[in-house]
């Protein structure tokens, strides 16, 4: 299969459900994406700065293509609104033929 039809799912937080909605919404316009899930009311417990620090944020899995991946990955860091926002890919190990057939059309130009 072509690299670039394969999919990937690009994990990320957001301090807002606002912010996930924002930068999700441009990434379908974008056609960088065919979908977004945005989970918003999660909690973080995390080290920053040499403090322990815990707060509400919001969730966006991020449904797109292996041949978008830097672009994707270059739009999220430069609209995100974290100094350091999670970007983590994941491969899924299998995806529905007709499910990754509607990704890549969404996606294509």
């Amino acid at each position: 299969m072509d690299r670039a039809a394969e999919m990937i799912v690009v994990y990320t937080t957001f301090p807002t459900e606002k912010d996930a909605h924002k930068v999700g919404g441009e990434l379908v316009e974008e056609k960088l994406a065919a979908c977004v899930n945005i989970f918003p009311g999660m909690v973080s417990i995390y080290r920053w700065q040499g403090a322990i620090e815990k707060g509400s944020e919001t969730v966006m899995l991020v449904k797109t293509t292996r041949g978008l991946e830097s672009r994707v990955l270059e739009s999220l860091a430069a609209k995100h609104p974290y100094a350091v926002p999670a970007l983590i890919v994941f491969e899924p190990r299998s995806v529905a033929a007709s499910y990754l057939e509607w990704l890549g059309n969404q996606t294509a130009p």
